[in-house]
């Protein structure tokens, strides 16, 4: 008798063992977290290859245990200025942000964005470590945590035209990317508007905008060349990107899951600032590729004209920042 119910035991038991696979699999998809990180930048864009980066390295490390749902373009509806707010409201539980649009609501960002302050790498990275306590600080007090920065190349004018003379400046109506470069293009006598970039392209179809300031991998990303087919290389402020993360997002995961987090912020922000090495070549041949005129010798009436515009941007950005901007540019000055 116990050799003819064997099999039915063997079989009873290779079923248990199928069910409690499944079953496992079944808890293991149920316990994967999904986060949601939003950008207004295209993916193909620093901010947006940052976001890509930061989304694999997480999976990788958290063993696919934390999911990171990733939105490019603004598709979520917010713009760089919203961010800091979007992600203490948890309305994202991540985001990147352009520095610069922060600073239209939060000054102690737009450092990154002064005029001819950090015009290299090198530069930029010792601002950004300068920086980087305040940020933290700014961001725990408004519920989230730095996660990584993402450098941007160095700030151009894109235009339909050569800009040889101050005339030439002076007859742009352009895009410029926070309240100090506003200011400074309307010194030097341009019309000059502080929109987003999200916001820019309509503009420039319509005619109203005739020029941009940003750098060559915002307009790649964005194809400026569609409308502005000369890029001067004035070198007005390599300005960095924010990425930032939701506290209670953070502190709801367990402590393997954060240490995956954290390790994938080190990671992306490494990955970022390296690859920046080669981005300008990459951006340049990209613009030639699609028509467009790189000026890399600006006139020096231009080139004096945007100085002198921009002479007061530091005190005035310090004035609104007091203690905490001073810190920021004693440590650069420091180092």
């Amino acid at each position: 008798m116990p050799a003819l119910t064997r099999p039915s035991a063997v079989r009873f038991s290779h079923l248990a063992g199928l069910l409690a696979a499944a079953l496992l699999a079944t808890v293991s998809a149920q316990a994967a977290t999904t986060l949601q990180m939003t950008t207004e930048y295209p993916a193909s864009s620093m901010p947006g290859l940052g976001v890509s980066t930061f989304a694999a390295q997480v999976k990788e490390k958290s063993h696919g245990n934390i999911v990171i749902d990733t939105s490019f373009d603004a598709s979520k509806g917010y713009k760089s200025a919203d961010m800091v707010d979007a992600v203490q409201a948890r309305k994202v539980d991540a985001a990147d942000a352009f520095a610069g649009g922060l600073a239209n609501k939060y000054p102690i960002f737009g450092v990154s964005s002064l005029p001819f302050l950090a015009d290299s790498l090198g530069k930029a990275r010792a601002l950004r470590n300068a920086a980087r306590p305040v940020y933290e600080r700014f961001l725990a007090a408004h519920g989230q945590k730095l996660l990584y920065t993402t450098p941007w190349p160095p700030s151009g004018i894109w235009s339909k035209g050569p800009i040889k003379t101050v005339a030439d400046l002076q007859a742009l109506s352009i895009r410029t990317y926070d309240d100090v470069s506003q200011a400074t293009m309307t010194r030097a006598g341009a019309k000059a508007s502080n929109i987003s970039f999200a916001d820019a392209m309509p503009r420039l179809a319509s005619g109203e905008v005739n020029a941009v300031l940003s750098s060559g991998d915002g307009g790649a990303g964005r194809k400026l060349w569609q409308y502005l087919t000369y890029f001067t290389e004035v070198n007005y402020a390599m300005p960095l990107s924010i990425a930032t993360m939701n506290l209670d997002a953070y502190r709801a995961l367990d402590a393997k899951d954060r240490k995956a987090v954290d390790e994938a912020a080190a990671a992306t922000e490494a990955e970022q600032w390296k690859r920046m090495e080669g981005r300008l070549e990459e951006n340049r041949a990209n613009m030639r590729k699609n028509g467009v005129t790189i000026d890399s010798r600006v006139p020096a009436p231009v080139q004096e004209a945007l100085r002198k515009a921009a002479s007061g941007a530091l005190a005035e950005w310090q004035a609104k920042t007091g203690a905490d901007g001073k810190a920021i540019l004693d440590r650069y000055k420091a180092k």
